[in-house]
């Protein structure tokens, strides 16, 4: 992807902008939308500086503080999706420090880089897959058109079943007359030329064909070394896939199958793997986005030596140096992590942002603090995204020739039992409605395919006949919703 151009900049990534995007999706919390946005418009505001004062222009980490199932995830999830940046959400708890058993803080860099040049291989594969389709066409072409035989000249067609099934031809073997023994070059060429146009056309895509395909997985070898054995092993087993030849395996598929297998093969030959990962660095580099959630599970500094405090503690200081700035070291070549946005979030009931390590707090200047979800907002959450959870279970019983109509006192009732489950038992946020909706058209989702009926509606009475129980059980309620 190119960079923004300067019309760009100011038409399609106003803050303003941002936050109308992200309501489409998420209900409420203004207050973060206008962090992110202001975070996202400040990242592109950079681009445009000299370069003298580029690189002391730091990006404003955030810190997220709300209840879980209220769009910490989503609002940072969202905002990567309309920066087209590569985004990691990570979970601070697999983490642990330098010399015990777990996963080292910067294989979250090394993910990250691998996403970006996933990301940018196929938008790569996109710009030349129409080439890659036509040369996918010459290779079937080239392995299914006739071929002369070097001991007695005959020209032999392996495609010539295929046109037997189609034309009912018999499927004796070709004749041996003298006359037919040999073609003329322009009628091997005519072959060639309806046979290049019937794959064209999509009239062999039903019809099975064996053809010897390359492996996609590169030998592996593990190499032990002092940058760690993900990217140094794949380092080695990157050269020796690159000396060795291609491993092939026969395979056999319908042609609709092998256009496309070989485009993907043909598109892989076209790109230019070392534009592919110096575009990925550059993007990680510069607009990547990395999501650290449950950061609040290793809050807490060691006051009496207890070795929970200190683990705690030592992820902390393992991930400050990434946060502040640093060069990790990938299979790709070393990623600097001083421009890298860091959006952490975490719950903070059983501790507070000041149990950080200062140090870290310093690192995430701006801290927005999301609200619980009302009754309101859970009624908004049924109807107003483009994703409301009514459109998707509507959708997914419209492949059953099933209709399903939520009525306005249908949603009101799901959102007033989503609003009390959550105040009498542990507060889930929007997550309950994916319960409270599952459950409700439980009977439905088992029954579409033998329903008489070609409409349910979904009203409060329809609600509280699959709930009222349940709700009115506080144990029960427990775990069920």
């Amino acid at each position: 992807m190119t960079l923004l151009t300067e019309a760009k900049m100011k038409d399609l990534l106003t803050p303003r902008q941002i936050v109308e995007e992200l309501d489409r999706y998420i209900i409420g919390q203004k207050k973060a939308k206008r962090a992110v946005a202001v975070a996202l418009r400040n990242r592109f505001r950079r681009e445009r500086l000299p370069e003298n004062l580029k690189d002391e222009v730091i990006p404003k980490n955030i810190l997220m503080i709300g209840p879980t199932g209220v769009g910490k995830t989503e609002v940072a999830r969202r905002l990567a999706k309309i920066a087209q940046a590569p985004f990691l959400k990570v979970e601070a708890t697999k983490f642990t420090e330098v010399g015990y058993i777990g996963r080292d803080v910067e294989t979250m860099i090394r993910d990250l880089m691998e996403i970006a040049v996933r990301m940018v291989e196929q938008e790569k594969t996109e710009g030349v897959l129409d080439k890659a389709r036509e040369l996918a066409i010459d290779r079937l072409v080239e392995h299914l058109s006739p071929k002369e035989d070097s001991d007695n000249g005959q020209v032999v067609n392996p495609f010539q079943t295929l046109f037997s099934q189609m034309g009912g031809m018999s499927m004796e073997n070709p004749s041996t007359d003298k006359d037919e023994e040999k073609k003329s070059k322009a009628e091997i060429e005519r072959e060639r030329q309806e046979l290049r146009e019937k794959l064209v056309s999509g009239d062999l895509d039903d019809t099975y064909v064996e053809m010897e395909l390359e492996e996609t997985s590169k030998p592996g070898v593990s190499v032990l070394g002092p940058v760690g054995l993900d990217e140094m092993g794949m380092n080695v087993g990157e050269i020796l896939g690159g000396l060795l030849p291609k491993r092939k395996k026969s395979r056999r598929l319908k042609i609709s199958e092998a256009k496309e297998v070989l485009a993907q093969e043909e598109a892989r030959k076209l790109i230019d793997s070392d534009e592919v990962k110096n575009t990925a660095k550059e993007r990680v580099e510069r607009r990547g986005i990395i999501f650290l959630d449950e950061v609040d599970k290793i809050a807490g500094r060691s006051k009496s030596g207890g070795s929970p405090d200190v683990s705690r503690e030592g992820v902390q200081r393992d991930i400050l140096p990434i946060v502040e700035g640093s060069t990790v070291n990938t299979k790709h070549g070393p990623i600097k992590t001083d421009h890298i946005l860091f959006v952490a979030a975490g719950a903070f009931h059983l501790s507070k942002p000041s149990d950080l390590i200062p140090e870290l707090q310093g690192r995430f200047p701006i801290r927005v603090e999301l609200e619980s979800l009302t009754r309101d907002d859970f009624e908004r959450i049924l109807t107003e995204p483009e994703n409301a959870l009514t459109r998707q279970y509507s959708a997914l019983l419209a492949t059953e020739d099933i209709t399903v109509e939520f009525t306005e006192d249908g949603i009101k009732e799901m959102a007033d039992i989503a609003q009390r489950v959550n105040e009498g038992t542990e507060n889930i946020g929007a997550r309950r409605l994916h319960t409270i909706l599952e459950r409700v058209l439980e009977d439905v989702s088992f029954e579409a395919p033998d329903l008489d009926s070609d409409t349910v509606v979904v009203n409060a009475e329809f609600v509280r006949e699959r709930l009222s129980d349940i709700v009115e059980d506080k144990d029960l309620s427990r775990f069920i919703l």
